[in-house]
């Protein structure tokens, strides 16, 4: 309820201020795990990664933002979950993989930090995708947050992970990482989703 509540408020102050279009919607699964990795330009990504599809989205969130008065309550009954500082803890992990497992939409941001390119990507997202079976969906934000400027988010095609589930060669994580990287890269190239 309350989800669905800032979502829907989001999404009309995002279409106003951003002019917000989302692009490839039809990519997303209706059900099942799905992991959406995109690029991180701002403090603003989440929720435009998020706000424009039916399904909730869940997303890592700086354990101190919990500690804002009323602001950490929204963002913890909206589904995010803390993540310490300096990286990603055992039960980061484990809350990852058992929402994935359980058949929601994850939200990560493989760079791992705001670049205003696709990034170069962590192997983080491949490590979720791989150990939980979730359809991965690149992402791309394309735009700069400017009021009244056009905004768009993109979702590729899933991204196929088959080859590297079974990988003799031990570097199955980088060369997936770099598969989904290259997709979202190509996205924030050309403004329209992968295939």
């Amino acid at each position: 309820m309350i989800y669905t509540f800032c979502s829907t408020l989001l999404r009309i102050i995002y279409t106003i201020l951003f002019r917000l279009e989302a692009v490839g919607r039809e990519n997303i699964p209706k059900e099942g795990g799905v992991l959406l990795c995109s690029n991180h330009i701002s403090n603003f990504d989440p929720p435009t990664v998020g706000i424009k599809i039916r399904r909730q989205v869940r997303f890592m969130a700086k354990s101190e933002l919990f500690d804002i008065p009323v602001f950490g309550r929204i963002i913890k009954a909206v589904g995010a979950f803390p993540v310490k500082r300096g990286g990603v803890s055992k039960e980061s992990i484990k809350t990852s993989l058992n929402i994935l497992r359980d058949g929601e939409v994850l939200g990560i941001f493989p760079s791992g930090s705001r670049h205003n390119d696709g990034g170069i990507g962590k192997k983080g997202a491949a490590s979720f995708a791989l150990r939980s079976g979730a359809t991965v969906i690149p992402t791309a934000i394309i735009g700069n947050y400017k009021v009244f400027r056009k905004m768009k988010v993109i979702y590729g095609a899933p991204v196929n992970l088959d080859e590297f589930k079974e990988d003799p060669s031990g570097d199955a994580l980088e060369r997936a990482t770099e598969k989904i990287m290259s997709k979202i890269n190509e996205m924030v190239q050309t403004g329209v989703p992968s295939k």
